[in-house]
């Protein structure tokens, strides 16, 4: 998150503060304190006296959206707290007012909705954790359909192959049952074809570890911080913009949320305890890397997030949907090829590419009217084995 889910707080009251200002609250709670400790983000009392309620609400509602137009607070803001985005806000014009009268009386919720039911209730908690552990039910079942299509044991089929082999040879040169020698010879070619199969397919699969899903140290939803909390994914993986490795985030990060946050509503306090720990002892989570290449093979984050401009979705799945997450892709040579064939580069006005001068001229001239990862060495041997 971004330092001012605050910044953007506080107004002139139109209604009371109600329960769901204080439901919508627990996001900024993450990044920011009304009062007290300075946490990621600043400190949010007062902050209607320091911006007008226009700029409040288009900056809680998209903040990147503000800081790219150029508007001089925002960039200011956005550079003094480290460039921390802050994920943007389905909330309406009045969500966010209430949210803002809910900061400007320090946390508290109008006394005529003392009896409301505090937000993260009992129930809002059992209702959460028995939907993920049906999502997580279903996607087990369909880990194990999809291994058993796509990772199959031809070890069967590969013992019953050599049986017949071994049957035929011995009826040709021994027992001579069958006199017809072109039988033989049919049988021969087509077991000798299916073990030739059967080996490629094994040989091919060397490295590749599709639909592996780990179990982590820690209990970490990425449907929960990516999706539900809107976390960009930069955020934690702060490499992967100029870095081949994305990076895997430390200690250090996790607590820059949970050195407050300390229960979530699904794992309760065991999981986070767990990240508290580490932190308090020195210790690093050894984390599970779950996408991995051969040795052999050259990738980098920077060269497809940075000059690519490719979503992370792209190679690894829609995450922000997934609990435990899961590789979706097999990421063989093949499947990179294809996305090079087909995946249209940002050449124009990309310095990445100022080499390529016959390209840009052909570009300009209107004889090609795209680019390919292929056509600017996205399908040369070297790229990736050199």
């Amino acid at each position: 998150m971004f330092l001012l889910v605050g910044l953007a707080f506080l107004f002139k009251p139109l209604h009371a503060q109600t329960p769901e200002a204080e439901k919508n609250f627990q996001q900024c709670k993450a990044c920011h304190n009304i009062d007290g400790p300075k946490l990621i983000g600043p400190n949010l009392a007062g902050v209607e006296d320091r911006h007008d309620e226009a700029w409040l609400i288009r900056f809680i509602r998209n903040s990147q959206e503000v800081i790219q137009s150029g508007d001089p607070v925002a960039v200011k803001l956005f550079e003094e707290y480290n460039k921390i985005p802050m994920p943007p806000h389905d909330l309406t014009d009045d969500q966010i007012r209430d949210l803002l009268l809910y900061i400007k009386s320090g946390g508290k919720v109008d006394p005529q909705y003392a009896t409301a039911e505090p937000a993260g209730g009992v129930d809002e908690k059992q209702a959460l954790t028995a939907q993920i552990a049906a999502e997580q039910e279903a996607r087990d079942e369909r880990l194990l359909e999809l291994e058993r299509d796509a990772n199959r044991n031809f070890g069967t089929t590969f013992i019953i192959t050599l049986i017949m082999l071994l049957v035929v040879l011995i009826d040709l040169f021994v027992t001579k049952v069958v006199k017809a020698r072109f039988v033989h010879y049919v049988l021969l070619l087509v077991g000798l074809s299916i073990i030739g199969e059967i080996m490629y397919k094994e040989a091919a699969s060397l490295g590749r570890q599709q639909y592996y899903q780990p179990e982590q140290p820690v209990w970490f939803s990425h449907k929960i911080h990516a999706g539900q909390n809107q976390i960009d994914c930069k955020y934690c993986h702060t490499a992967a913009d100029y870095s081949k490795s994305a990076g895997i985030p430390g200690v250090g990060v996790c607590m820059n949320c949970h050195n407050v946050v300390k229960e979530g509503k699904v794992t309760g306090t065991e999981q986070i305890a767990k990240v508290v720990e580490a932190w308090q002892s020195g210790k690093q989570i050894e984390w599970i890397r779950i996408h991995n290449l051969p040795d052999h093979v050259f990738f980098s984050h920077a060269q497809h997030v940075n000059s690519g401009k490719l979503d992370c979705a792209q190679c690894h799945g829609e995450v922000e949907s997934m609990h435990e997450v899961m590789q979706v892709n097999d990421l063989s040579m093949g499947w990179c090829l294809n996305c090079h064939r087909t995946t249209e580069v940002q050449f124009a006005d990309n310095k990445f590419f100022e080499t390529y001068e016959k390209l840009h001229e052909q570009f300009r001239n209107g004889e090609i009217k795209k680019v390919t990862a292929d056509m600017v060495g996205g399908a040369d041997c070297m790229k990736c084995h050199y």
